[in-house]
């Protein structure tokens, strides 16, 4: 059996902030890609010589897909944590740990903030 992850009751009432920054868009698939600015030294080196792209376009799996689209500045982790597993009934079990962990991921890089 997986072990359980503790999450503090302060952080599931956070409502998670995109970043304004970060334009998105939803595919004709459904699945949402978020656009990167590759921005700093290395990266100009890397565009310069490599002919590295100066816009990376993230596309997100169908999990992230709907976690990005349900991140609105008004629902909270708890919510979100809720319409995934209504979306996908079958793991709902191992939803809480998934969906923190997401969220951990995004935060790290930038991509939201919590409220």
């Amino acid at each position: 059996m997986a072990k359980k992850m503790k999450v503090s009751a302060n952080y599931m009432e956070c409502v998670p902030v995109r970043g304004a920054m970060r334009p998105w868009r939803v595919r004709d698939d459904g699945m949402v890609e978020i656009d990167m600015e590759n921005k700093g030294f290395y990266h100009s080196i890397a565009q310069k010589f490599f002919k590295k792209p100066r816009v990376s376009h993230i596309a997100l799996d169908r999990y992230g897909s709907v976690v990005w689209q349900n991140i609105d500045g008004k629902n909270t982790v708890t919510d979100i944590i809720h319409i995934m597993e209504n979306e996908f009934p079958d793991e709902k079990d191992r939803m809480l740990d998934r969906v923190v962990t997401y969220m951990a991921t995004l935060q790290r890089n930038s991509f939201i903030i919590m409220k």
